[in-house]
């Protein structure tokens, strides 16, 4: 069997009924993890015994003999598997030849595609289910927050699931904690739903903006070319994590659709944002850098801006090797075409 991040939901239920070993594979690794975490959670409770790909190598005969063997409590077992690339082929291919049945078995690994070795092993067997994740996108991973938001007890809109979903970096472990977060802080139940707010998501989640990065994220946007210069440095000199400095700028990206779309047809930018800070959605000192970033971006210019930064963050899953240089070259554009 075979799926892919948007239809392994689907595929489920048919997956734990017939599937011995379950591999996940793609450039999304944190949602092949959160897959394999919730496969976990489906199958119960039990033992869960770990190993790497590069033991596996060392001893292929050892994932057959785990599989076959019995917990020292007679508990049910789970064998989770981590590895890189084709690591465990030879130990996965002498655990299926085995006739018979043992323990479920799931492998996350790293860096392989469904044009693996081990994917074409077993993508054609009834008894297995490889899924492929693909580099996340915006709407996708909203639509399972507010799904999971649905299921908990949260009536989410659509802005507010985009934001979490950007806030996590797409990454659907941390956007699935988040949730809970928010459950919790709300007392939030299917029978007794609460609808948060941008405020209750600020209040539960870790910052990533701060001091340190809000400078560069102004100057940017607000087209302060001579500025971004020196804050580059200055954030390269302190060794800024790149992955929080997009997240920062995506979270402001988010804020400034949800500003837009309130404002309108309005032209008193200044007028319209004192309204926001006393209905306190927005920051009183905020007010400047937010009005100076409202008078840049709008509408398509807007959009395509959201874009050309989930291409970046799709680009730093990929491959994070270029990460501090592909977000710098990013920043440059921004300010460019905020100047003009």
């Amino acid at each position: 069997m075979k799926a892919t991040h948007k239809t392994f939901a689907g595929m489920m239920d048919r997956a734990l009924r017939q599937a011995r070993v379950f591999y996940f594979c793609g450039a999304d690794e944190a949602g092949a993890s959160d897959a394999a975490a919730r496969v976990i959670e489906r199958l119960g409770p039990a033992e869960k015994v770990e190993m790497t790909g590069a033991e596996l190598r060392r001893d292929p005969v050892r994932l057959a003999d785990e599989a076959r063997s019995t917990s020292l409590f007679g508990d049910h077992r789970i064998i989770i598997i981590t590895m890189s690339g084709d690591e465990a082929y030879e130990a996965i291919s002498t655990l299926i030849a085995d006739p018979v049945p043992g323990w479920p078995v799931l492998a996350i690994a790293g860096g392989a595609t469904d044009k693996s070795r081990i994917a074409k092993l077993l993508a054609d067997r009834d008894d297995a289910l490889v899924t492929v994740f693909h580099p996340p996108d915006l709407r996708a991973v909203a639509e399972m927050v507010r799904t999971l938001g649905d299921t908990a007890g949260l009536r989410l809109n659509s802005g507010l699931a985009e934001q979490i979903a950007l806030a996590t970096g797409l990454d659907t472990r941390m956007a699935r904690s988040e949730i809970e977060k928010l459950v919790l802080y709300l007392d939030a139940a299917p029978e007794s739903p609460r609808a948060p707010t941008p405020a209750d998501l600020a209040a539960i989640g870790a910052a990533t903006e701060d001091d340190s990065i809000a400078p560069l994220i102004n100057a940017a946007l607000g087209g302060q070319t001579k500025q971004v210069g020196h804050e580059l440095a200055r954030v390269t000199a302190q060794d800024v994590n790149g992955v929080a400095l997009l997240l920062a700028f995506e979270r402001r990206v988010v804020t400034l659709f949800q500003l837009a779309g309130r404002l309108g047809t309005r032209t008193d930018i200044s007028a319209f944002l004192e309204g926001e800070i006393q209905a306190r959605r927005v920051f009183f000192r905020d007010k400047a850098d937010l009005a100076q970033q409202l008078g840049r971006w709008r509408g398509a210019r807007l959009e395509r801006l959201a874009q050309r930064l989930i291409a970046l963050h799709r680009a730093m899953l990929t491959d994070n090797r270029l990460s501090g240089l592909r977000l710098a070259h990013e920043v440059v554009e921004v300010v460019r075409a905020a100047a003009r």
